[in-house]
């Protein structure tokens, strides 16, 4: 088979962070692919959601002016896109929810017959959520993979297809906010006991968690594997 010339794999990280476990697991999939690779973080930029004004009916291109219009035209020129973000408040964050709501302009084909300009793509999930392994009340979901529950639901309807997801656990708030170990709702005393005490060793990072790390970059590689499949097809 022929070298893969000109295939390219977007990984956006939606944290609102920068340089913490959504954005590492994000790069370790794109590391694993092996093919040209570009890494956006959303962390300082403004994206806002959806405004439903229709705009982009005509020609696929979001009337919205912010910080989403450049990144609209990186979306649509990949061949693959990873996706990783973190769930706030049991759902996923409002940066990448903002995000995906703007993938509506591409919505409709260009001569208006409907369709999506999204479909036949594939993408990869990285999902992190402080709260582990608790499950949410009325989803029956594992915190750490709400979101990217919630981003697959998006994949589904741009027919992105997913290759897969991994999941990790992050750090919630309450390891920094300077009250976790006194707060009466405070995540660490769920996890650790009402006695905890914050130390570097109790706090959760991807250096603690080997088999995410591995499944990081299988999930690379088969997103790898899965762009080579459509590649010979085509080509």
């Amino acid at each position: 088979m022929g070298e893969m010339k000109g295939v390219k794999v977007l990984g956006i990280s939606g944290s609102p962070r920068k340089s913490h476990t959504t954005q590492e697991l994000v790069k370790t999939i794109l590391d694993a692919t092996d093919l040209e690779t570009e890494f956006i973080s959303l962390h300082d930029m403004t994206i806002n959601g959806c405004i439903c004004c229709l705009g982009c009916i005509k020609d696929n291109v979001c009337k919205v002016r912010d910080d989403y219009i450049p990144l609209m035209h990186k979306v649509l020129e990949a061949d693959a896109i990873v996706i990783g973000a973190p769930n706030y408040f049991g759902r996923l964050n409002a940066l990448t929810h903002s995000f995906l709501e703007r993938f509506y302009c591409f919505r409709h084909d260009k001569d208006g017959h409907g369709g999506m300009k999204l479909s036949g793509k594939v993408g990869a999930i990285a999902s992190v959520g402080g709260g582990g392994e608790w499950e949410m009340p009325g989803r029956e979901i594992k915190m750490y993979e709400i979101a990217g529950d919630d981003i697959k639901g998006f994949f589904d309807y741009n027919e992105i297809e997913c290759v897969g997801l991994v999941a990790a656990q992050g750090a919630v708030a309450c390891f920094s906010c300077g009250y976790g170990e006194v707060c009466r709702v405070s995540g660490v005393k769920k996890f650790f006991g009402k006695d905890v005490k914050i130390t570097p060793e109790i706090i959760p990072c991807l250096e603690k968690q080997p088999d995410v790390m591995n499944k990081a970059k299988l999930l690379g590689r088969s997103l790898r594997e899965r762009l080579e499949k459509n590649f010979e097809e085509y080509n």
